[in-house]
């Protein structure tokens, strides 16, 4: 409604303005003083030189044209007009330019510019364009083209806007009266040069007392003094802008200001108690929380952090308190151990303060606070506690079985003074090397040591209360080992020596060192020499140097490696401590060929079979001749045990009785030159039994086991124990031919106590036999239970 107020303003403007002379587009006649293209003096000027009037064409203005026209009507823009106008029709206007033919139109007649739409001074300020008059008939130019502007009437029809919504502020609270919050700027799309309509004046609507606003530059400014955060964050304030001054008919535009209190320091931290107490066990571990206190802060964030500290105590050391950053608490800390024992109750006295103060409200401080804590101790059955943290022994290695070698000590620390008893912990002795007395804590050895094996012992005793064996304590225990003369020195190493065949007497052929497991505690003192029972027919001599090495030297000049190539020369070493320990060590001297400068040139096997006659191709091509011997032996014999091994029957459908004979029979006993007895003798030494090769085996089934026969009371028992082994064993084989065979275990003679073992003579005793067993040994044994195993009338039949 107030925006087609103004325009209605506008218009009558307009109108009014339009109908006075000389308004809009005229064309002014040209002044001449003389036909077209002549010249007269006017007059001189200052130097005397003739004045002449030239000759003008078209003069255009700038013309204006109203913003928004609301008429019904084209509204009119001006007239075009010429000297060479007669009014007879012969001149045609033409207009060119921006919006020629679509925002303007002209009568080309009469010269009469029209707007045909409403024009938005906010899009476009003003147009460019051209006219010229021409001739209607033959198109020439009657006058030069001419450019004017039209520029279009600025109207109020734009509110002022604001650049953001809504504004985000924020200003400390507590500021002062006139503190700046935030400039708000607005802006008018109307034309600023152009009368008030671009104008903006700023108001507050809403946000009193608290905030104001510059009318003129919309700089936010605090109002009320002393406002509080913690009583009021936020505030939303409403601002104006309104154009045409603020007079009004002007438009206006609003923006939201959120502003934000933040926060200062100007509340100290305060206990929400005087007094605090914990009740702590006297088992708590150094470093552990025993308990939490809290003070608070009306302020956030850095203003609101705070320290704590011990400001007194009745145990001094004994407590800290530190700062839970996150959350501002203060934790208490135990820094010595507790022990209700000795003191059951501590008193402390704590401060707090604000990490960060404000020097400007120091006046409202103090800011820090302090309160009391009361920590009472609790009573735990405590484990035994030992003397020390741990325990160094020494013994001596030579120390007998069941030597006290020291002693630990722990007690109960409670009240009640329960007994302590001791053990070792055998997963730190496993080897059960020591031992300790349970009552007293005694530490014995329980079987010899060797420094040289294990210099240190690190074990573990155990203190249980006898009261509550689930109280338990340990303490570590070193044991030495201290070191004992018990170990003879010997060779450093195994020295490879040799000495030349043209070597000279006293010459030095090897310097020689030795080394002692022991430590004696001055160091090694090592004394060399010649045993004694080769001094006389030595070959060579010893000389201790007397800095623990001594040299071996020559007794004579030559040696000869084909009379004696290797000597063995025994030394004895022995050291200087007590009890004295020696060893005598061997020596190793092989006898070799050496040139003029003593350089060994033969000293190995090859060499000596070399010299010998013998050379290492001929020692090859030997072994390879008892190689291929060997293989030819073995080759023959294995062709010879494959003949042997044939298969005794071709057809299983034969069953006939059929004699093997593995060996010719003997005398027996008495017949000594045809077999060794002692082979029988010895029944580890025969091979054991294999399967039988002629027959593939379909079914196995089980040995029938029959007992053994008792031994025979005469010198040939472990014969006969052989032979019925074998007989069973023959017997239970189910690989064997399903027919009687004969089997020579032994060699049989006229002297032999044993009868005879083959199945051939069954012949004679076959009514005493009974073969009804033979159906139950399976399908493979049916014949002979058809054969032998039904009654005699049976057979008969």
């Amino acid at each position: 409604m107030e925006r087609r107020k103004v325009y209605a303003l506008m218009m009558l403007w307009a109108m009014a303005h339009l109908s006075s002379p000389g308004f809009g587009l005229r064309a002014l006649r040209r002044t001449t003083g003389g036909r077209k293209g002549s010249t007269g003096p006017t007059g001189q000027d200052a130097t005397g030189t003739p004045l002449r009037r030239s000759k003008r064409g078209w003069m255009w203005n700038q013309f204006f044209l109203l913003e928004e026209y609301t008429g019904t009507d084209m509204q009119y823009v001006g007239k075009l007009h010429s000297d060479a106008d007669r009014g007879d029709g012969s001149v045609k206007y033409v207009l060119n330019g921006e919006g020629a033919g679509t925002l303007f139109k002209i009568d080309e007649n009469s010269g009469d510019i029209h707007a045909t739409k409403r024009l938005d001074r906010e899009e476009k300020a003003y147009y460019i364009l051209h006219a010229k008059a021409v001739n209607r008939f033959t198109n020439e130019a009657l006058e030069g083209e001419s450019e004017f502007i039209i520029k279009i009437h600025d109207i109020n029809d734009n509110e002022p806007r604001f650049t953001k919504d809504p504004y985000m502020a924020s200003v400390p609270e507590m500021s002062d009266i006139g503190t700046s919050v935030i400039q708000v700027t607005a802006t008018d799309a109307d034309d600023a040069t152009y009368g008030n309509s671009a104008r903006v004046v700023y108001s507050i609507l809403e946000g009193q007392p608290y905030f104001s606003v510059d009318p003129d530059t919309g700089l936010i400014k605090t109002a009320l003094p002393g406002m509080d955060r913690e009583v009021k964050e936020n505030y939303q304030v409403v601002i104006q802008a309104k154009d045409m001054a603020g007079q009004m008919g002007g438009l206006s535009g609003t923006t939201t200001v959120s502003i934000t209190l933040s926060d200062v320091n100007d509340n100290p931290p305060r206990f929400t108690k005087t007094l605090y107490e914990f009740r702590v066990p006297e088992s708590s571990e150094l470093g552990s929380a025993i308990g939490v206190i809290r003070a608070m802060d009306a302020d956030i964030g850095a203003n609101a952090e705070m320290d704590y500290r011990v400001i007194g105590s009745d145990g001094p050391g004994m407590f800290d308190i530190t700062t839970n950053r996150s959350t501002q608490d203060g934790v208490i800390m135990l820094r010595k151990p507790l022990d209700f024992e000795k003191k059951r109750q501590y008193s402390l006295r704590v401060q707090v303060e604000n990490s960060h103060i404000n020097p400007r409200f120091y006046s409202m401080g103090p800011y820090r606070d302090e309160a009391t804590i009361k920590i009472i101790v609790e009573d735990v059955d405590e484990p035994p506690v030992f003397e020390r943290a741990s325990y160094v022994m020494e013994v001596k290695e030579d120390a007998a079985r069941n030597t006290v070698i020291g002693s630990v000590s722990a007690s109960d620390p409670d009240d009640k003074h329960s007994l302590v008893r001791y053990t070792i912990d055998r997963r730190t002795d496993m080897d059960r090397v020591f031992n300790i007395h349970a009552g007293n804590g005694s530490v014995f050895t329980l079987r010899e040591l060797d420094r040289e094996e294990n210099a240190w012992h690190n074990i573990s005793v155990i203190a249980t209360e006898f009261n509550n064996p689930r109280q338990i304590s340990r303490v570590a225990v070193y044991i030495r080992v201290l070191d004992v003369n018990d170990n003879a020195p010997t060779f450093a190493t195994n020295y490879e020596t040799f000495v030349c065949e043209n070597a000279k007497a006293n010459q030095r052929i090897q310097t020689v060192s030795a080394t002692d497991p022991d430590e004696p505690v001055g160091g090694h003192r090592f004394f060399f020499s010649l045993a004694p029972d080769a001094v006389g027919k030595a070959n060579f001599s010893v000389r201790d140097n007397k800095d623990n090495t001594a040299w071996i030297l020559t007794r004579r000049n030559s040696y000869n490696s084909l009379q004696k190539s290797i000597y063995h020369v025994p030394v004895v070493i022995s050291d200087g401590e007590f009890p004295m320990q020696s060893s005598t060590n061997t020596l190793t001297i092989r006898v070799c060929t050496c040139d003029r400068e003593g350089n060994m040139k033969l000293c190995n096997p090859e060499a000596l079979t070399a010299r010998a006659g013998l050379s290492t191709g001929a020692l090859v091509a030997i072994l390879l001749c008892v190689i291929i011997l060997l293989m030819i032996v073995v080759l023959f014999a294995a062709l010879r045990r494959q003949r042997k091994k044939e298969p005794l029957i071709i057809s299983k459908e034969d069953v006939r009785d059929n004699v093997v004979s593995y060996n010719d029979e003997g005398g027996g006993e008495e017949d000594t030159q045809a077999f060794d007895i002692g082979t029988l003798r010895n029944p580890e030494a025969i091979e054991e039994s294999k399967q039988r090769r002629d027959i593939v085996p379909e079914t196995f089934y089980p040995p029938v086991r029959r007992p053994a026969l008792p031994p025979a009371r005469d010198n040939n028992g472990d014969v006969r124990d052989f032979i019925n082994q074998r007989l069973q064993d023959n017997d239970s084989d189910p690989t064997a031919p399903p027919y009687d065979s004969l089997a020579t275990y032994a060699y049989e003679g006229n002297g032999s106590v044993a009868e005879s073992l083959s199945s051939l003579e069954s012949v004679t005793t076959e009514g005493d036999q009974d073969y009804n067993y033979l159906s139950e040994w399976g399908p493979r044994f049916k014949k002979l239970a058809d054969m032998y195993g039904g009654d005699d009338s049976d057979r008969d039949s």
